[in-house]
């Protein structure tokens, strides 16, 4: 199924496999074996050198992850793809390839915060400069770059506060200046946003989440030129992270894909009702959803994505006490970090996924001490709303 007229949920389902070529099997079968034999010695020599197609080790990816690549790399509209063994092993993998020491990094104000934690704890150590800009305005761009810098790197939205970012206007300063442009599209998946299209380099994900979307799993992908993920698979993820995915965990994606269009129109749908919902409740001090028409991004978001995903960020009037009083009394939402499950989940940023940021750090880039993450799940929204209802009675 390589036919680019097919739609978004026959390309998720069927693209890269003809059951008729594997033995009839209806879903592609596990390969669990770790390493793969030549028929020559000749013929290994040529796979190692690059000059013959084929398996050599799982570490380098066997039929089950090179399926999943070939059918991401569809999705979002890229050449090629690369699994990891989770989202930051796709981060990572991707700017130790790109990136050397001397170089400088652009990003924007807001990270998740590993990732923060990585460009500063990691990046910034082997002499590799990160620096923080307001991309929600592309222009700031122009007058930032600087002689050594070689790429800019956003979530577009931010996690944890929903930061919205221009990917076509700022891919476009970044093309002029001979810029690389990665964006982490965790939030929206390929399904909302295809960052590519909009004329960035490359993606990535947390393929942890809405990609495989049952919270049993973890696992990441970055999606770009076949070039430079070919670089990556030899260099970024064989040598340096070494975070390859595992033959089960790639056919559990492949499972989680084929249903990645109806679980998105879902959670969208879910998280837009409660939006509207919260943004009127005298509990709430401000609703972060670039679906509402009042968010800052709303307008750019209506422009690059086709939907306004499954995450809502809110800080509660009374500030962190509150917001941890709230998050103790909500029975059907799970307090639990990660996003993009079946199940709804809550939790605070501030002390969980954004603890990485000093306070002085989490205020100077747009994350409260209140603030509250939710990423809307598949149940019942009326049941949703009970639920966040009952915890406001009770503050």
């Amino acid at each position: 199924m390589k036919d680019p007229s097919s739609g978004f949920a026959t390309r998720a389902i069927h693209h890269g496999y003809d059951p008729y070529a594997g033995d009839g099997a209806l879903t592609p079968p596990i390969h669990v074996s770790s390493t793969y034999a030549f028929q020559t010695a000749e013929s290994g020599g040529r796979r190692f050198a690059g000059e013959e197609e084929g398996y050599i080790y799982t570490r380098l990816g066997n039929p089950g992850t090179r399926l999943v690549e070939s059918r991401i790399a569809c999705l979002e509209g890229a050449e090629d793809a690369v699994v990891t063994g989770s989202g930051m092993g796709a981060v990572s993998a991707l700017l130790w390839t790109l990136l050397r020491p001397g170089d400088e990094l652009l990003t924007d104000q807001t990270l998740y915060g590993c990732t923060f934690s990585f460009f500063h704890h990691g990046l910034q150590e082997f002499g590799i400069t990160v620096r923080h800009l307001d991309l929600h305005d592309p222009e700031v761009l122009r007058s930032a770059i600087g002689p050594n810098t070689k790429g800019i790197y956003f979530e577009s939205p931010a996690n944890p506060n929903m930061r919205v970012v221009d990917i076509a206007g700022v891919s476009k300063i970044a093309k002029e200046a001979g810029l690389w442009v990665a964006v982490d599209n965790t939030y929206c998946s390929p399904y909302l946003q295809r960052p590519i299209e909009l004329g960035a380099n490359f993606t990535v994900h947390s393929a942890t989440k809405y990609l495989s979307g049952h919270g049993d799993l973890i696992a990441g992908v970055v999606a770009g030129d076949s070039e430079t993920m070919t670089r990556v698979r030899m260099f970024g993820l064989k040598d340096m992270t070494g975070a390859c995915l595992s033959a089960f965990d790639a056919h559990l994606v492949l499972r989680g894909l084929k249903t990645l269009a109806l679980r998105m129109d879902r959670h969208c749908a879910s998280a837009m009702s409660l939006a509207l919902w919260l943004k009127d409740r005298p509990e709430v001090e401000r609703v972060y959803y670039p679906g509402l028409e009042s968010d800052p991004g709303h307008e750019i978001m209506k422009r690059q994505a086709s939907g306004f995903g499954g995450m809502i960020a809110m800080d509660l009037k009374g500030g962190h006490d509150a917001g941890l009083a709230f998050i103790n009394r909500l029975k059907l939402f799970t307090r639990a970090v990660s996003l993009g499950d079946c199940e709804s989940l809550v939790q605070h940023p501030a002390s969980m996924t954004h603890s990485t940021y000093t306070p002085e750090e989490r205020l100077r880039h747009g994350i409260g001490d209140g603030l509250i993450r939710m990423s809307v799940g598949l149940e019942e929204v009326i049941d949703l709303e009970r639920d966040l209802e009952q915890a406001f009675g009770r503050l």
